[in-house]
């Protein structure tokens, strides 16, 4: 990088910063800072939860994935990705909506207090923050591993640097100016991905290449499933983003519930899914033709797009493609730090403490931007050892840690706002929720820690959700704990009658009540 692509990267940060002050002005209370007041354009909600699904590891891991084994990247991660979203426009994102204009909550998990009871809704706040804290460590090292290779800088002086800068707009903006940044941010993505698609079919001997470039790439990279991702893996796959993408991944959740209306909710999640189902293709491109471009360094071929961007681009451009780095890992990493604020203050603060229950504006505002500094503290420390023999490299982490306890934790939370599920109270969320627990570490580690080698990927992340699914269904069944008081709670969540999503979001929101506080049907206590 020279002095032109500084200038284009400092520019963008610039940028970010600015909108995030800007969003300041809009936000008065916990509502605006967590769910936008229930204000946010379908449109742009649906562009941000695109933007907030995925990061820099798509430059990294996923291009060492597409490097290896060509268009299997896409197949088993975006399309499923695709499908799940498309799945869940009408199944999950107008209830997730409903939370917020129905039962008042600010945090996706606010509502499990009364569906479930406090010690469902402690595991599932407690696990799902200690895993986010481990999924947005991999995502800054991953940022800081590709701002390393273009500068030269230490892989600690990158996590700093992105995360002092997501720090200061998340921080003082909350979710409108996550979402602002993540539509200048795609705008910026938009502009770098088709001009590296260009450059890279320029290289190859014009248009044509798109069809005509295949027969030359090893053999297998045009196969659909290759390696460790297999038909089984893709299903699996499938079926953990189709609970991730859909709320399991709190932020998510959050994109639905800023919308004014259950329907405004669907067109975005229906938008996200068209997203999900192109963009990627123009992204992908590039990295499954690397083979015939660079010679990628790493075992893993991480390091593969970074070195065809060094390679291919000006000065200048080059800059804009590393902003488009950026603009991935900055956009989850600040949606989840904002996301597990809310659970923070909303959902754990209060039962710890009495006076949050009773936080006013400003105070409750204060906790809200103090949890998401402290949120963005550990994970930038964790960054730094996420190379450690622990976590042993980045996509593993990505892929292992987060699918295969994601389904665990979201399952209880997701299938809890469905009528067909409505007899499985406490006793089956807690247990499937332990369940999967054990079931990931026995699938992936033996008793004394070492990590185990003789069991395939599938299993791996599938096991624990498959585990999880099967005893929530099975324990409502045998011991079911349907009530009067969560059957109104489950009718709210999926009836629109008498519902105004747009006039109960905008005001500031209470914290939920305490431990033994008694709470109406779908209220949290004032």
């Amino acid at each position: 990088m020279n002095s032109l692509d500084w200038a284009v990267l400092i520019g963008y940060f610039g940028v970010m910063v600015a909108i995030g002050l800007w969003s300041h002005k809009r936000v008065d209370n916990v509502s605006d800072f967590f769910t936008a007041g229930g204000k946010m354009p379908w449109w742009l909600s649906g562009i941000s939860h695109h933007m907030s699904g995925y990061s820099a590891v798509m430059f990294t891991g996923y291009a060492g994935i597409a490097y290896q084994y060509g268009v299997t990247s896409f197949v088993t991660w975006s399309l499923p990705i695709a499908i799940g979203i498309g799945i869940g426009a009408k199944l999950f994102a107008p209830r997730l909506n409903r939370l917020r204009s129905r039962l008042h909550v600010a945090s996706p998990l606010e509502y499990l207090k009364n569906r479930y009871n406090i010690p469902t809704q402690q595991a599932l706040a407690w696990s799902g923050l200690l895993l986010k804290i481990v999924d947005v460590g991999a995502k800054w090292a991953a940022i800081a591993t590709l701002l390393s290779v273009f500068t030269g800088i230490t892989l600690t002086q990158g996590i700093f640097i992105t995360g002092a800068i997501t720090a200061v707009y998340c921080t003082v903006g909350g979710l409108w100016a996550d979402a602002l940044t993540e539509l200048g941010q795609f705008i910026i993505q938009l502009f770098a991905g088709l001009a590296m698609l260009i450059i890279v079919l320029r290289e190859l001997g014009g248009v044509s290449s798109l069809w005509t470039v295949w027969d030359k790439l090893p053999e297998g990279h045009t196969d659909p499933t290759a390696g460790p991702y297999t038909v089984t893996f893709l299903l699996a796959y499938l079926f953990i983003k189709t609970f991730e993408y859909n709320g399991g991944m709190w932020n998510q959740a959050q994109r639905y519930m800023a919308t004014d209306s259950p329907r405004s909710a669907t067109r975005s999640a229906r938008l996200s899914a068209i997203l999900w189902l192109v963009w990627p293709v123009v992204l992908f491109f590039p990295m499954w033709v690397a083979p015939l471009l660079v010679d990628a360094q790493k075992p893993d071929a991480s390091d593969s797009y970074a070195l065809m961007t060094e390679q291919l681009l000006p000065h200048g451009l080059l800059g804009l493609v590393v902003v488009g780095f950026f603009s991935h890992t900055m956009a989850m990493c600040s949606s989840d730090a904002n996301a597990i604020a809310a659970v923070f203050t909303r959902d754990i603060a209060p039962v710890f403490s009495k006076s949050a229950r009773t936080w006013s504006d400003r105070s409750g505002l204060l906790a809200a931007r103090l949890s998401t500094l402290a949120f963005l503290g550990l994970s930038m420390a964790l960054a730094t050892q996420i190379n450690s023999p622990a976590f042993k490299d980045i996509i593993s982490v990505v892929i292992k840690w987060v699918a295969g306890l994601m389904g665990p934790i979201a399952i209880p939370f997701m299938l809890g706002l469905l009528r067909g599920f409505r007899r499985s109270g406490p006793t089956a969320a807690l247990t499937s929720w332990a369940a999967g627990l054990l079931a990931f570490f026995f699938t992936n580690y033996n008793l004394d820690g070492s990590v185990k080698t003789d069991v395939a990927l599938q299993y791996q992340v599938a096991l624990p959700l498959a585990i999880s699914l099967v005893l929530y269904i099975v324990i409502g069944f045998i011991r079911p704990e349907d009530t009067p008081e969560r059957d109104a709670i489950i009718e709210q969540i999926n009836t629109d009658d008498g519902g105004d999503g747009a006039a109960a979001g905008g005001a500031g929101i209470p914290a939920q009540a305490g431990p033994g506080d008694k709470v109406a049907p779908g209220r949290v206590k004032d």
